[in-house]
């Protein structure tokens, strides 16, 4: 028997390769688990003849797009959804709800993020940046076959407690990461860590050559005000540095109404190999912050209404030009874990902001896709997804929409495309098929 490997096209009323224009009748070519073609149909399949390669077809009436990237979840607290089931009065609030279901005892962490795994899947999501705060959840993206990042989480972490033994089990939980995917830190949140931990754990993940991930401007607290000190932005001298505060919040109880953003800038955490999640109280010297050390934002505006925070300023990420992902958060604080319920979402923000640009559509889906990849660092290289191109790997994601006009297939995509995905594809293996469930 032949081991040599099938060819599979997948041919589609529409194509949506997110990094190169939408095909009418299009089609992608899988060989194992990756894409060897894209384009139109009729030249793929002409293509595989003229070389003499077998090849199986699958054809989808209706959209087909490369898997969408969750850039912010926490699938192990995917049974609490009973948190989110109210509305609250901000961070702190549903922060005392949360606390009081999360320290319940009997807690299956593991099974949890499985759960959450798959109902990512089931809305055409194949990738994650998972933020992992126990143990037994590390290998959820592992288990199911997605790709994405597992960040273990430290938080509430203070100087004195920063021991080289705290160290060292940070660095023993990320090698502990089973790869793939790839693995990385959270700290938490500026609020929740002292300056030390703040400052070292960058280092920590820099020198492993992993990636970082924090939740910053989400809290009403971190929000910049006129203080008895100010700071002057990427090349100023403000004097709040040298105060050598202990913590965030000890420059807030200092009157100092330096945004934290600024503040975790100051402590090296902002990067390239760095992405934020939130992002909703940040000035515009913040937001040209971001953009100068290359860090993407997740945004997560339904999970903010949830806590009672304000919608980020989307507008303004897309005029300026900074660079934008799109997470669920948690079902702790998310109704679901749709991502395409967050982009429809965020679309509506970004019309109510005032944004008018007739490239909406196109700038969020592709913050959905290639902009979740670019913000876990896995938009370029052997292993890029968020894209459907040649070489690239084979995540797929087909969705129904009744239309084969491309613009207005986008538009609903994008503005009511929740609820849509009908059949998910990971490295060139079905993960789920609305069919058989």
């Amino acid at each position: 028997m032949s081991t040599q490997q099938e060819i599979v096209v997948y041919s589609a009323a529409l194509v949506f390769p997110v990094t190169s224009p939408r095909i009418a009748d299009g089609a992608v070519a899988v060989l194992g688990d990756r894409i060897l073609h894209v384009g139109d149909r009729r030249w793929v399949l002409e293509a595989l003849e003229e070389r003499g390669a077998k090849y199986r077809e699958e054809r989808w009436d209706g959209v087909l797009a490369p898997g969408l990237v969750n850039a912010h979840t926490h699938l192990q607290y995917t049974h609490m959804a009973e948190v989110a089931n109210r509305s609250y009065n901000g961070f702190d609030d549903w922060g005392d709800a949360f606390d009081v279901v999360y320290d319940r005892v009997g807690h299956d962490w593991g099974t949890a993020a499985a759960d959450g795994a798959a109902m990512s899947l089931a809305a055409g999501v194949t990738a994650a940046a998972d933020v992992v705060t126990d143990r037994e959840a590390l290998s959820a993206l592992h288990d199911a076959g997605m790709h994405g990042i597992a960040y273990w989480e430290v938080y509430g972490a203070s100087n004195d407690g920063w021991t080289q033994a705290a160290k060292d089990e940070v660095r023993e939980q990320i090698r502990s990461i089973p790869a793939p995917p790839g693995a990385g830190v959270s700290p938490h949140a500026p609020y929740s860590l002292d300056v030390q931990p703040l400052l070292e754990l960058p280092d920590i993940v820099r020198e492993e050559g992993l990636r970082l991930h924090i939740h910053l401007a989400e809290a009403h607290m971190e929000r910049e005000f006129d203080g008895i000190d100010g700071y002057a932005g990427p090349g100023g001298h403000g004097s709040w540095p040298e105060l050598g505060a202990d913590s965030f919040r000890a420059l807030r109880s200092h009157g100092i109404g330096v945004s934290s953003t600024q503040f975790v800038d100051h402590l090296g955490v902002l990067g390239p190999d760095c992405h934020i999640a939130h992002g909703v109280y940040v000035s515009a010297e913040d937001r040209a912050l971001l953009r100068a050390r290359g860090t993407s934002v997740a945004l997560c505006p339904r999970s903010n209404e949830v806590i009672g925070l304000d919608m980020p300023p989307v507008a303004a990420y897309l005029r300026e030009g900074n660079q934008i992902a799109v997470g669920t958060d948690s079902l702790s604080s998310s109704p679901s874990l749709d991502l395409l319920a967050d982009v429809g979402k965020l679309y509506r923000v970004a019309r109510d902001q005032g944004y008018r640009g007739d490239d909406l559509h196109q700038r969020l889906f592709g913050a959905a896709t290639l902009g979740g990849a670019e913000a876990l660092g896995l938009h370029v290289g052997k292993h890029r997804i968020g894209q459907l191109g040649v070489g690239a790997m084979a995540d797929l994601a087909f969705f129904d929409v009744p239309t084969h006009n491309p613009d207005v297939a986008l538009a609903e995509l994008v503005e009511a495309g929740a609820g849509r995905a009908r059949r998910t594809i990971v490295a060139g293996v079905e993960k789920f098929n609305a069919a058989n469930a």
